[in-house]
């Protein structure tokens, strides 16, 4: 029995994605695929960033405190052309420099459709994985969040910035798909600034994820209303915990609830 709080599980490319949930001791989810497994939460909520106790978890983990105020839940996290790293400022311009002033890639995911996002460097192929791409290709590459922002702005008249998330958990996937024929078609369409920071690297990265059955009808569960959530493990994608029935359990949405696994 192994006790702890719920972060994002790591993941491993690998022929199939390996994932490990990290609890008080680190779980290899891939070998209890096919298995019966029970998590258990015991209404306790630390946030992710302050670790005090938390009535209700605002964003993913945080406090309410922490969600208006930490740097981790600021607007340029899901709005990066607001990002004033690079300028020197921000709600925490340590923390800024440190995870925002730094190179960012702008890419391409295949899923039901293509889908246009951007991530620090150090993070790939972790922010595909985690998102449930089956295919990826790097698009731009900046030097700051900002400037990524400003790039994935530009495109997002052309592709979506959202990922279907139930197409995604069914494997609908549209595999006439060509990212790499995608991605310089854009050439005649954007600003000469724009294109100057295209990438030349053209390889795609295909993904495979650890999965016995992929279901129909997706039925989402929440700790919230079941604390206890069981049954057998048919597979593993994006941070989704696949069950039988078409029951799907989202990891990184209960970020910080404090859970036993057995």
């Amino acid at each position: 029995m192994i006790t702890g709080n719920i972060r994002k599980m790591t993941v491993q490319l690998e022929d199939e994605v390996r994932y490990t949930l990290n609890l008080s001791e680190d779980i290899c989810m891939n070998d209890y695929i096919g298995k019966e497994i029970r998590l258990e939460w015991n209404g306790i909520i630390n946030c992710s960033v302050c670790k005090k106790v938390t009535k209700k978890s605002f964003g993913q983990g945080f406090c309410y405190s922490c969600f208006i105020n930490a740097p981790e839940s600021a607007e340029c996290i899901l709005r990066p052309e607001l990002c004033r790293a690079h300028l020197g400022e921000g709600r925490d311009p340590e923390w800024e420099e440190k995870h925002h002033n730094q190179p960012h890639i702008v890419y391409l995911a295949k899923s039901s459709a293509v889908k246009v996002g951007i991530t620090r460097g150090d993070q790939i192929p972790t922010r595909w994985i985690d998102q449930g791409a089956s295919a990826a290709i790097r698009l731009a590459e900046t030097p700051n969040r900002y400037e990524a922002g400003r790039v994935e702005v530009a495109l997002k008249e052309f592709f979506t910035d959202k990922t279907n998330w139930r197409k995604m958990l069914q494997n609908d996937i549209d595999e006439t798909i060509d990212l790499e024929e995608e991605k310089w078609a854009l050439e005649e369409h954007l600003p000469a600034d724009i294109m100057e920071l295209f990438s030349e690297d053209d390889e795609i990265i295909e993904i495979n994820y650890p999965v016995l059955e992929f279901p129909e009808k997706v039925k989402s569960r929440s700790f919230d209303k079941t604390p206890i959530i069981e049954g057998k493990l048919m597979g593993i994608k994006g941070q989704y915990l696949f069950f039988e029935n078409g029951e799907v359990l989202n990891i990184r949405k209960h970020t910080s609830y404090h859970v036993e696994f057995c």
